[in-house]
């Protein structure tokens, strides 16, 4: 009778042993000590990730057009422009000047990409620990705060250059001399340059923080060792 019971001790004791290192392996990895300057390192890899597999795609054709989350619309002062041609039926000259506007955004990414990957490379992060720790966008957020304006003055003329390089110009100047042609409307010109620059840099933040989101919270997306061992400590948060 004693060896049966020495058997089964022997079993209970092995199966709580084998649970509770299931249960030891499936926490976060809470033993891990990381310096502030690793984990900033961590995030910087996440945003050129971000830029990597997201803004790219930005680049081609209807990247940002055939993409709901960053298509470019018309700013309100064009939407009367919008649907005065349409009313006359030039319905199918409208869409073209919808889509020259993210034509040209679609060609500005492309020429402005380098500029974003060493924003990235410059960023500090002061408290790289409280932006890991923070909402599925926190180090996004961080990058546009340091880097918007800087970006915006960068961005302009390369937009610019787009808008002739698509033929964009060409297409809007063509629109509002007609919408202004229109008898009793009043006249249009906006800055149309000043418009996609601003909608072109939203639409590279908003896919930097898709990526952002994906690698927080999909271990399958923390694809190098560095962002593994970053982001574990922000699971169950």
């Amino acid at each position: 009778m004693k060896k049966v019971w020495i058997a089964l001790f022997t079993i209970f004791t092995l199966t709580s042993c084998a649970e509770l290192q299931g249960v030891v392996d499936s926490l976060p990895q809470g033993g891990i000590v990381l310096s502030n300057a690793e984990i900033a390192a961590g995030l910087r890899q996440a945003l050129d990730f971000g830029i990597d597999k997201q803004v790219s795609k930005l680049t081609q054709t209807d990247g940002f057009y055939r993409n709901e989350l960053v298509k470019i619309l018309l700013p309100s002062e064009l939407q009367k422009v919008d649907k005065g041609l349409r009313d006359i039926g030039l319905g199918n000259l409208a869409d073209e000047g919808l889509k020259a506007l993210n034509r040209a955004a679609e060609d500005a990414v492309k020429e402005a990409t380098p500029i974003f990957v060493n924003a990235v490379k410059e960023i500090t992060f002061a408290d790289a620990k409280n932006i890991l720790l923070g909402s599925d966008d926190a180090a996004t957020q961080y990058l546009t705060s340091k880097t918007q304006t800087a970006l915006y003055d960068k961005f302009h003329p390369v937009i610019n250059n787009s808008f002739a390089k698509v033929g964009a110009d060409q297409i809007w100047t063509n629109l509002i001399n007609k919408y202004n042609a229109i008898p009793f409307t009043n006249d249009v010109n906006p800055d149309l340059t000043d418009y996609v620059t601003g909608e072109a840099l939203k639409g590279v933040y908003t896919m930097i923080a898709v990526e952002e989101k994906e690698i927080r919270t999909k271990v399958s997306s923390r694809t190098t060792d560095l962002l593994r061992k970053v982001f574990v400590l922000q699971d169950g948060k």
